[in-house]
């Protein structure tokens, strides 16, 4: 799928974007930010949709660290926690 919106068109939902599609299209946006590349009309549009992809890509961030620390508990109940995790099988 192409996440890439012509102007006028309905953009996808930051939602329906892969991480990958997100990112990509954020880094897009900030390089036409950068290089002056986007129509004074369109500037809001383009900079509202940079922040609306970072609040997606910071809450889906937030949910994996959420999620994998909920795991923690059991990889410690089998003894072994990742290298670097202290604890039996890592390294303080």
């Amino acid at each position: 799928m192409d996440e890439t919106v012509a102007a006028g068109t309905t953009p996808v939902a930051v939602g329906e974007l892969s991480y990958a599609q997100a990112s990509a299209e954020l880094e897009r946006i900030v390089a036409e930010l950068d290089e002056g590349l986007v129509d004074v009309d369109l500037l809001e549009v383009r900079f509202r949709r940079a922040i609306e992809i970072v609040e997606e890509l910071d809450g889906r961030i937030r949910g994996a660290r959420e999620r994998v620390d909920a795991l923690m508990p059991r990889l410690d109940a089998l003894g072994a926690r990742p290298p670097g995790e202290g604890g039996p099988g890592g390294t303080a």
